[in-house]
């Protein structure tokens, strides 16, 4: 073999050694860029679902201190027509003339003795106060309804 050849082989296989150099650097560096970025995604990902559960461990907070504040309201609310119906009796609270006459407009005054009368103010006193705590419920259902669709709508 002669010189020429010898340098033309030697050649030929230095140019397939470094082609196969390149060729796995290549791949070695397109898998680190695609590890890369897989584990940039996972990252995001992570965070994402992080930041969803501290927004729902919020909402739930939020809501149970709503639903708290209603039971609350709730068990004040039991005592509500008992005072309002001491009220009436003491004259602390007045009846409005259409609450007041409702029960005893069928009545006359000449008819109705001394002792219904008595009675239907009694019973004028307990239908105020259950009246009362009707609307009060009422209203602290409503203001708990729209607590939990103001966070809804803000979370």
């Amino acid at each position: 073999m002669n010189r020429t050849a010898i340098y033309l082989v030697a050649f030929i296989a230095w140019s397939a050694g470094m082609f196969a150099a390149g060729w796995a650097w290549r791949g070695d560096r397109a898998e680190g860029g695609l590890a890369q970025q897989q584990a940039g995604a996972s990252a995001a990902q992570m965070q994402q679902v992080n930041q969803t559960r501290a927004t729902e461990h919020d909402q739930a907070e939020a809501l149970a201190t709503i639903g708290a504040k209603h039971e609350e309201d709730r068990t004040a609310a039991e005592a509500l027509p008992a005072a309002v119906a001491a009220g009436v009796r003491d004259g602390r609270l007045q009846l409005r003339d259409d609450l007041a006459t409702c029960n005893t407009a069928r009545l006359s005054e000449a008819v109705a003795g001394a002792v219904e009368r008595d009675a239907h103010a009694q019973l004028r006193a307990e239908v105020a106060g259950a009246l009362v705590q009707i609307a009060r419920d009422a209203d602290d259902h409503v203001r708990s309804c729209q607590a939990v669709i103001g966070i809804d709508r803000t979370l």
